[in-house]
């Protein structure tokens, strides 16, 4: 079966063909480290990580660069604020970037490359187009001339005419044209700067990924992501000026993940709505906000809500319960090899296959996750029938699903089985309330008595009584069980 995938350049669904049959070379941009990562970061890194352990699952060799730009004016103007080196502050924000990635269970990519480090490529390809004639220095300034390459605006649509039709850009006499954009700034005092051509200066934003995906993926690569609000005029500037240096295709397939509001309103610094991945962690369970980021189709847009955080929580729960039920009947747990390289969707049982007919129509995790939780009630159902020894293949599918997801983590050093999750989630409970596990299981012990006297009024009284308390009964064919109630770690 083939994969497909939206591709952002051609405005449909096609087949995924890598140039080398079996490679992929993937650059995904990453932060611009200023500040805090927020949810809107965390939505993008959750996509592409789930398409790298997706592509791998299928048997792709898949070289996954992702880098940071470490050097910006965003950059130069917080450094300033705080009373700290460009580097010192980046340095900061990329510790803080790695401890939330690890927070969420992302799986690294295999390279994360810094601009500041790569200026002689960058150097290398200003000085390309300035010799073919598309670009110009002005001051110690080089601009890309947007009206000489002629495919400029293919990406987001845009035409130049319509454009300037209603231009609202800063007027800058020096450009030819008011969208001709830097790709080397002349430096000013006291800001970091490097040798080049044109003077001492630091390159432009645009620049640095054109460089650092050539340098390790080649001038023409497979995939090339990022979010929505990248398209332009970041992703569209990297076409210009990559097809304009070097005369080929830049990255074959575009993919851009939507955008994320908050209660219905759009993020933004004015509203205050902006949420840190590193407090998010602090409240809810991270593969429940990873479950939540899944829950929609990448492309569409997402709302945060309390609400929804609640409903994501609480599949976790069943997810890891249904773990729970399981993990016994298994001498070697996981049952078999999660990340299989040859694995594809002709082989590993029909949970499996109807997995990668979701996630190869564009990884649609939506539709993935709703197999996983169809596949929770069935085979819960049949253990509730025949026992759990019934289940044999089914849970080796299931873990599968579970480490692409990136839910679970079912396997290496940060592997937390079913029982240390609801005993951390207990904990939580117990740590934020003045009651202990004795009082709980002397309350379910009462309850059962009422249950078994008819009294069922009783029965609902304690189990009220305990929800008060933020404690929710499950009743199990081989006893009652309690978890939290809303999900939150209360950390």
């Amino acid at each position: 079966m083939s994969i497909y995938v939206y591709n952002t350049l051609d405005r449909c669904k096609e087949p995924l063909e890598p140039a080398v049959p079996g490679k992929i070379r993937m650059y995904v941009c990453g932060p611009t480290v200023y500040d805090s990562c927020h949810i809107g970061h965390a939505r993008s890194v959750v996509v592409f990580d789930v398409i790298y352990r997706y592509l791998c699952a299928r048997g792709y060799d898949v070289y996954y660069v992702r880098n940071f730009t470490d050097i910006d004016d965003k950059i130069i103007n917080r450094a300033n604020e705080l009373g700290m080196t460009c580097e010192e502050l980046a340095g900061k924000y990329i510790r803080e970037f790695q401890t939330d990635m690890v927070s969420l269970n992302m799986q690294a990519p295999d390279l994360e490359p810094l601009a500041t480090r790569h200026i002689s490529q960058i150097i290398r390809i200003v000085k390309i187009l300035e010799d073919k004639g598309y670009a110009y220095a002005v001051d110690g300034d080089v601009f890309f001339a947007v009206e000489k390459w002629l495919g400029y605006g293919k990406l987001s649509g845009r035409r130049l005419a319509d454009m300037e039709a209603g231009a609202r850009v800063d007027v800058d006499a020096r450009k030819q044209s008011p969208f001709d954009f830097v790709m080397w700034k002349a430096s000013k005092p006291g800001e970091p700067a490097w040798e080049s051509p044109w003077g001492r200066g630091r390159p432009g934003w645009h620049i640095e990924c054109s460089a650092m995906s050539a340098q390790y993926l080649g001038e023409t690569f497979d995939i090339h992501g990022g979010g929505k609000d990248l398209i332009f005029p970041h992703h569209e500037n990297e076409i210009a000026q990559s097809e304009a240096a070097f005369g080929k295709p830049f990255a074959r397939y575009w993919i851009h993940n939507g955008f994320i509001n908050i209660n219905q309103e759009k993020m933004s610094k004015s509203l205050g709505n902006f949420l840190m991945i590193k407090d998010l962690v602090r409240i809810w369970h991270p593969e429940a906000l990873r479950l939540f980021l899944l829950s929609n189709h990448y492309r569409s847009p997402l709302d945060y809500t309390e609400q929804a955080m609640r409903e994501a929580a609480s599949g976790l729960d069943k997810l890891y319960g249904f773990l729970d039920r399981i993990v016994g009947c298994f001498d070697v747990w996981p049952p078999e090899p999660v990340s299989d390289p040859a694995a594809s969707a002709q082989s590993g049982g029909e949970i499996w296959q109807r997995f990668c007919e979701a996630m190869d129509d564009d990884f649609n995790t939506a539709r993935g996750i709703g197999i996983l939780f169809e596949t929770v009630r069935s085979l819960n159902r049949e253990i509730d029938r025949q026992g759990a020894d019934a289940v044999t293949r089914q849970p080796a599918q299931f873990t599968r699903i579970m480490d692409i997801m990136g839910i679970g983590r079912v396997l290496g050093i940060m592997a937390e089985a079913p029982q240390q999750y609801f005993a951390r989630q207990k904990h939580a409970v117990l740590a934020s309330q003045d009651i202990d596990e004795e009082w709980i299981q002397e309350k379910i012990h009462e309850r059962a008595e009422a249950r078994k006297a008819k009294d069922f009024a009783r029965a609902d009284q304690i189990r009220d009584e305990l929800k008060g308390h933020n404690i929710i009964l499950e009743d199990r064919p081989d006893g009652t069980i309690w978890k939290h109630g809303d999900g939150k770690t209360q950390v």
